[in-house]
């Protein structure tokens, strides 16, 4: 997947440019990199980076349990579950 890369504030070269983005790849290994915005500032360069958002599972506590989904649960915890108030947020 291509890395979208942004210099601002002066010039850097592509070595440096491929440095700070293997750099960001060993860092946020268990992340999803799209892009670098990489800032020059005199001898210093400010890097913020930009990841994919991951995907959300929903768990509930449901009947003592912490739960995703209800399909591990038998006939009489889903009956359970089903007869249970729910109360609405303000």
């Amino acid at each position: 997947m291509a890395i979208d890369v942004c210099v601002s504030g002066g010039e850097i070269s592509e070595e440096e440019i491929n440095y700070y983005v293997e750099r960001a790849k060993e860092r946020f290994a268990d992340k999803c990199l799209t892009a670098i915005d990489l800032d020059v500032d005199g001898d210093y360069i400010n890097a913020s980076y930009h990841f994919s958002a991951e995907p959300f599972q929903r768990i509930r506590r449901i009947t003592g349990y912490l739960v995703g989904t209800l399909d591990r649960f038998n006939n009489a915890k889903r009956c359970e579950e089903h007869d249970r108030v729910k109360h609405e947020m303000m």
